[in-house]
């Protein structure tokens, strides 16, 4: 095609595309080209169905059913057809004149044919082509105000059944399926655009329930589900835009659909239908949500609709209403609450609601740390430095973490009074390290590794106990200082790596080899080492790639 080059689809694909798509030219087959367009299948993960725009002199686009190409990106399929074209221009451009003739030929004949010839080939493609059939019989249905008709043969297009097997429609045949009733949405559409929109809506609608029913019982791995979803959607909004349909009767339908288990596979927000409601539709709406929000306070659904409504309508009373109807124990909810009034400028009335949460939830150990750690922040921005450490206090003290031990330590040096509060999170540390054995020491192990208090953190180890890696953080921090400590960690780690295989193993082994050779030398025992070396030498010789790593390592 003219005007197509490389440096055109590298440039709409990006360098990684096209490098990748170079790779697939070969697997490019079934081109066919039209005016404008190029169409092949590229066998990829599965056989993915590509169309190619080569835009002339402008940039190429194009369309692949690929996840990638799914998301509007130009893929590695489509820069493999490119090159492909720019392969076979000149066959390519014969196979266009002959399409072209053939296409010229078929419809002189079929002009030439009588109208009894012409519906009898017609009658014998139908009936050995059903896809074909129901599109003409839905055509037909349409075309005469058949309402029932184009019912039925709607139904017969979602119908899972040609494709389930054991009531099923697995992944194979989940794009088949989705082409199928795809059909269905055109036909919908189609009523709107001759003037039939109020059959339209009632047919969406339907055509929604029907194929919400259906979702389980497909392998939507790919989301052709959801796609044809939101083509039922638009067919809907289309549809009552066209039918000019009832605000009442339309708000009351989006509430229960938006309710309903069909929500998540339109995506209808009803916010989208404001332009159709008005100001008498959206009243309703409001009116709809609160009396469904009502009879389920706790409902997730319910809940969101109700926010969404009051959040487009500035309602922050509203919104903190719905939230405080259902307040989690943790205190998640009042942080919530608290962030929306601190968004509309209500910043007093939003630190009550975050020091309600922390007063309200019953066990500290289980509050939303993002509480602790909101609240914690305003009273450090209000100079509140004392609070803010109490907060961080009573944190530590319920739940006994790493995490907790660091805020409190920032807390406590912004005010100046880290020693002191150091002195008893080690106290509380060291008696859990007593009472409930490793998990306990454990702890105390990380807090004073990253207090960098190295000594007190072997003894603490030593004492209470230490899991792998944090002796392994001990002997890497100690190497220099304490050598002989360090090689007992490393010879200890080494003899049950040297019981192990895999590349992984391996290279973990010479880390400690390495490692176990610096204490050595430290110490003034290269001898000793050497000793070593030969002993595993000879131990481990039958593995092959870990010798070869120690030899690249100068061991």
């Amino acid at each position: 095609m003219g005007g197509l080059t490389e440096a055109k689809l590298r440039a709409v694909a990006g360098e990684r595309s096209f490098e990748r798509g170079l790779g697939y030219v070969g697997a490019v087959s079934g081109i066919e080209v039209g005016d404008g367009w190029i169409r092949a299948s590229v066998r990829g993960t599965e056989r993915y169905e590509v169309e190619l725009l080569p835009g002339g002199r402008g940039r190429p686009a194009g369309t692949c059913d690929c996840p990638y190409g799914q998301d509007g990106n130009f893929c590695k399929h489509l820069v493999a057809l490119g090159l492909a074209v720019m392969d076979q221009e000149a066959e390519l451009s014969r196979g266009r004149e002959s399409a072209r003739d053939r296409a010229r030929g078929l419809d002189a004949w079929l002009s030439g044919l009588s109208r009894e010839d012409l519906l009898a080939l017609v009658r014998e493609e139908t009936a050995e082509d059903r896809q074909l059939r129901r599109r003409l019989e839905l055509r037909a249905a349409s075309a005469r105000g058949d309402l029932a008709g184009i019912r039925s043969r709607m139904r017969e297009l979602l119908d899972i059944g040609p494709f389930a097997r054991y009531g099923y429609v697995e992944y194979a045949d989940a794009r088949a399926y989705a082409d199928q009733a795809g059909q269905a949405v055109s036909a919908i559409k189609g009523l709107t655009g001759s003037g039939r929109a109020a059959d339209g809506v009632a047919l969406a609608r339907e055509a929604i329930e029907l194929l919400a029913g259906l979702v389980e019982s497909v392998d939507d791995s790919d989301g052709w589900l959801g796609r044809l979803g939101g083509d039922l959607a638009d067919a809907h909004h289309d549809a009552c835009l066209g039918a000019r349909t009832d605000p009442e009767e339309l708000a009351h339908w989006l509430v229960t659909h938006v309710l309903d288990d069909a929500a998540g596979l339109t995506d209808i927000d009803p916010l989208d239908y404001e332009d159709l409601l008005g100001e008498r539709g959206m009243a309703a709406l409001h009116r709809y949500a609160v009396d469904a929000w009502q009879v389920n306070r706790t409902g997730w659904a319910e809940k969101d609709l109700m926010q969404r409504l009051a959040k487009s309508r500035r309602d922050i009373d509203t919104v903190i209403a719905v939230h405080t109807a259902d307040l989690a124990p943790n205190g998640h909810t009042h942080l919530l609450i608290a962030r929306e009034l601190d968004a509309a400028g209500r910043t007093a009335e939003a630190l009550e609601w975050a020091e309600r949460g922390m007063r309200e939830t019953e066990d500290l150990a289980a509050v939303d740390t993002a509480l602790v750690d909101h609240l914690a922040d305003r009273y450090t921005q209000a100079a509140r430095l004392a609070d803010a450490v109490a907060l961080r206090r009573g944190h530590f003290a319920a739940r006994r973490t790493l995490l907790t031990y660091q805020r409190l330590r920032a807390a406590a040096l912004a005010a100046a009074w880290w020693p002191a509060e150091r002195e008893k999170a080690l106290t509380l540390l060291r008696a859990d390290a007593e009472g409930t054995g490793s998990h306990g020491g454990r702890v105390l192990v990380d807090v004073l590794l990253d207090d960098e208090d190295v000594d007190a953190a072997w003894q603490a180890a030593g004492e209470c106990g230490a899991h792998d890696g944090q002796w392994l953080t001990l002997a890497d921090q100690s190497r220099s200082t304490r050598p002989a400590d360090a090689l007992n960690v490393y010879l200890r780690l080494a003899a049950c790596l040297t019981r192990e295989t895999g590349n992984h193993a391996y290279e973990q082994l010479v880390s400690l080899l390495l490692s176990i050779r610096d204490c050595h030398h430290h110490l003034g025992t290269p001898d000793d080492f050497a000793a070593y070396l030969t002993d595993l030498r000879a131990t481990q010789k039958r593995k092959r790639n870990l010798i070869q790593l120690m030899e690249r390592h100068g061991l």
